[in-house]
């Protein structure tokens, strides 16, 4: 167990005797970026809150390192309109404290912020940014925890589209600077193409998994999806590069500082 973050073996689920999981297993190594596609109703949110504990599998079971951290960002939160905070309240509510060391938080807080490009965002109150704004801000107090592992739900649902792609052009960078593996839950495998080095296609069970390119010509992924990925380039990603929130190329500072070192 000791070379994955998380793994899930034969995880079956039925509610108001509907079949919502059937015989699904999956594992996740750490610094590893694996994305759970699916038609709406397939099950990924609800395999999602198995992995993490909220919901109890029929049958199958769930392992996760020891001392796990999870950062999770779901697929939407709601805050009181009529509660005031500032962006930097809130992601300080959320900051995995450190008594010992004040400063040492504050600076997580500030590397962070300016990683995710939302620095220009801390004194505004959460209810005055746009939609994508404030996903960048869950995501930015999920890695607040230093998780060994950050689970997005649909972390592009309600952005506009070239919002979408920057986020995802982020999820390599996040990977690389925080040393974390990513489960990312989506619908558009040729948005995430980029972004991931396995994908698990899923619909109720398991259609078919491994790297990218392979799924989006799967005859299984076909049936789901139709060839929607024609005409969309289909390519490697090396990692000699990040991307910051505009899309810009920028040179990695260091990008394997804490052993992050993966291959596509």
């Amino acid at each position: 167990m000791s070379s994955y973050l998380i793994k899930a073996q034969n995880i079956g689920l039925k509610i108001n005797q509907r079949q919502i999981l059937d015989n699904v297993s999956l594992s996740i190594k750490p610094c590893e970026i694996l994305t759970l596609i699916g038609p709406n109703g397939s099950g990924k949110t609800t395999l999602v809150r198995v992995l993490l504990g909220l919901l109890k599998a029929d049958t199958g079971e769930v392992q996760k390192k020891a001392d796990l951290v999870i950062g999770y960002v779901p697929q939407k939160l709601h805050i009181d309109a009529t509660l005031p905070m500032s962006v930097k309240r809130f992601l300080q509510m959320g900051a995995k404290k450190s008594h010992r060391n004040k400063n040492k938080t504050q600076n997580d807080l500030t590397y962070t912020a300016s990683t995710l490009g939302i620095s220009q965002l801390l004194d505004q109150p959460v209810h005055g940014i746009s939609g994508g704004e404030f996903q960048r801000v869950l995501l930015a107090r999920a890695l607040l925890r230093k998780p060994d592992l950050l689970v997005l739900d649909e972390p592009a649902q309600g952005v506009d589209i070239n919002g979408q792609q920057q986020l995802y052009q982020l999820i390599s960078t996040i990977r690389d600077e925080f040393s974390c593996g990513v489960l990312m839950v989506s619908h558009d495998l040729h948005l995430v193409m980029e972004a991931t080095d396995q994908v698990l296609c899923l619909n109720t069970h398991i259609c078919c998994t491994g790297h990218p390119e392979a799924v989006s010509q799967h005859p299984e992924y076909l049936k789901l999806f139709g060839s929607s990925l024609d005409g969309i380039a289909v390519y490697t990603h090396q990692h000699d590069h990040s991307h910051d929130l505009s899309g810009d190329v920028v040179e990695h500072r260091n990008a394997h500082h804490n052993g992050c070192n993966h291959d596509h």
